[in-house]
């Protein structure tokens, strides 16, 4: 049987430590660290993925806000409102729930957040500095993907990595932090060939393709450690319920070393990796980033997500 990675449990060590560093910050005379929210319309995922976020910032001592804005609000008053919330300076981190209504330009919008308070870690400026290796806020998915990673394998280094999908929320951000972790990586899509014999040789799988229950037992070698970041709701043919599945065949896959359930493995994870994003930028500001040095100067400093730390 496979050793289950209990994000849950990942997720609330990490909460401890961001917890600890909003309390220093805040000893040493700065700011408390402050997350505002945007929410345009009226998404039913959306809102609960809201509510999370802010209950989940009281639990750590981040100052939250949210802005409800109604469904028909203009991309000119959205504009202006993060204008404002970039010039706040009580406010470190702006995080625009997505999907956007229609009308709205998801990329414009998520352009216009400054790349020091973007802690959803999209705009251009944080994927480069996350592909070049020049520090920046990593994407909060990703990141809790390396955790987990971290949590169960002592060292990463020439391990044989393959991701599923290659988005550029989940599957490029994760390709490029496995690199800086010194493994071998392969992404893979819809069109890659055999790709059952590719994930066949992996060390470690990363799946988030969105297509439940893709990878199969047979796709996974003895020993390697999965990390599933798909969920989806299907119906169960047994029961007639609905119930949520992620992007490997669970049961399927209880020869490999390690494996992330769904839900419970990185769902947790991602909200836990918004909150540290956020103090990241506080703690920037506390700093003096504006100290004259390049922002691309600084080597990326994972430290403070290391199980090793």
């Amino acid at each position: 049987m496979a050793d289950i990675i209990d994000g849950r449990a990942v997720a609330r060590d990490l909460d401890e430590k961001t917890k600890a560093r909003v309390d220093a910050l805040v000893a040493a005379g700065h700011p408390r660290p402050g997350l505002t929210v945007i929410l345009v319309g009226e998404d039913g995922a959306s809102q609960v993925y809201v509510r999370r976020k802010i209950k989940a910032c009281e639990k750590v001592g981040i100052t939250s806000s949210e802005h409800r804005l109604p469904a028909d609000t203009s991309q000119e008053d959205l504009l202006k409102l993060i204008d404002q919330l970039n010039h706040d300076d009580t406010v470190h981190g702006i995080l625009c729930q997505v999907p956007l209504p229609e009308h709205i330009d998801t990329r414009l919008v998520l352009r216009s957040i400054n790349p020091d308070k973007d802690v959803d870690g999209f705009h251009p400026v944080n994927v480069g500095r996350l592909s070049t290796g020049t520090g920046g806020i990593v994407p909060c998915t990703p990141l809790g993907v390396m955790i987990l990673l971290e949590s169960v394998i002592d060292d990463l280094k020439g391990k044989d990595a393959v991701v599923i999908g290659k988005s550029n929320i989940v599957g490029k951000p994760v390709a490029n932090l496995l690199l800086d972790a010194e493994c071998t990586v392969t992404v893979t899509h819809i069109y890659t060939h055999n790709l059952p014999a590719i994930a066949k040789k992996a060390d470690i799988i990363v799946a988030a393709a969105g297509a439940p229950e893709l990878v199969k037992g047979s796709w996974v070698k003895d020993g390697a450690v999965i990390i599933d970041v798909g969920i989806t709701r299907i119906m169960d043919e047994t029961t007639g319920k609905e119930k949520l599945v992620g992007d490997v065949a669970f049961d399927e896959c209880q020869h490999a070393k390690a494996i992330t359930p769904v839900p419970g493995g990185v769902g947790p994870m991602t909200i836990a990796c918004l909150l540290a994003n956020t103090v990241q930028a506080a703690e920037r500001v506390a700093e003096g980033s504006d100290n004259g040095e390049s922002d691309y100067a600084d080597a990326p400093d994972r430290s403070m997500h290391s199980s090793k730390s």
